[in-house]
């Protein structure tokens, strides 16, 4: 997918869930329970032994998935996300390392930024995407208003201690076009398999797009 996609593709989610998973066996009813709910961009974080088999899984299982990775550091981790079949890749930050691999990659890169200087670096090789990491103690809502007027061309995807109470102060700005999270996928429903109170949840993130349109 070109890189120019991928604000569409962000687009179709107000919320993206970001989750770290631990076994194939529970990566397949969450991501079910959450398309289920109208949220289909799952950020699956590498932090875990299994994050490239779930990727991989997610991807070929479930149906309406849009599968992506996240935490990816280097160009190593890069390529083998694309071999697993993510649809996109999210880092909390960028490196020259990663920015170059990321100009010959099939998987399009959502780099992070969290100063004003991160994201005029970013702006000139090429982004206008950005993933605003970590967003509450980087500034918040207020940092990013601050930073629409003098870098117009900057959208972002704020991850980063946000809820459900801001969240849709955030898909307010005119410079934010979805919001990252785990608060749609608790670890106490997770480990119960509550793929219902999941789904509901996310019904709910999910609404908030509607809330948006009608601002």
């Amino acid at each position: 997918m070109p890189r120019s996609d991928l604000k569409t593709l962000l687009a179709t989610s107000p919320v993206v869930p970001v989750l770290v998973i631990d076994s194939v066996e529970t990566a397949l009813p969450l991501a079910r329970a959450l398309v289920a709910g109208g949220l289909p961009l799952l950020e699956i974080t590498l932090r875990t032994d299994a994050a490239l088999d779930v990727i991989e899984a997610i991807a070929g299982e479930v149906e309406g998935a849009v599968v992506g990775a996240g935490t990816v550091l280097t160009p190593e981790q890069l390529d083998a996300v694309a071999r697993r079949g993510a649809r996109f890749a999210v880092s909390p930050g960028a490196t020259e390392a990663l920015l170059d691999a990321a100009q010959t990659s099939a998987v399009p890169l959502l780099p992070g930024a969290a100063t004003a200087s991160e994201v005029m670096r970013l702006l000139e090789c090429g982004y206008r995407e950005m993933k605003f990491f970590p967003a509450e103690p980087a500034g918040g809502i207020a940092y990013l208003k601050a930073l629409a007027s003098p870098l117009p061309e900057a959208c972002f995807c704020p991850t980063g201690g946000i809820d459900a109470a801001r969240a849709k102060a955030y898909l307010a700005l005119s410079n934010v076009v979805c919001v990252g999270g785990s608060w749609v996928a608790p670890a106490d429903a997770v480990r119960a398999g509550d793929w219902a109170r999941i789904t509901a949840l996310a019904k709910d993130a999910a609404a908030l797009r509607r809330a948006r349109a009608e601002a």
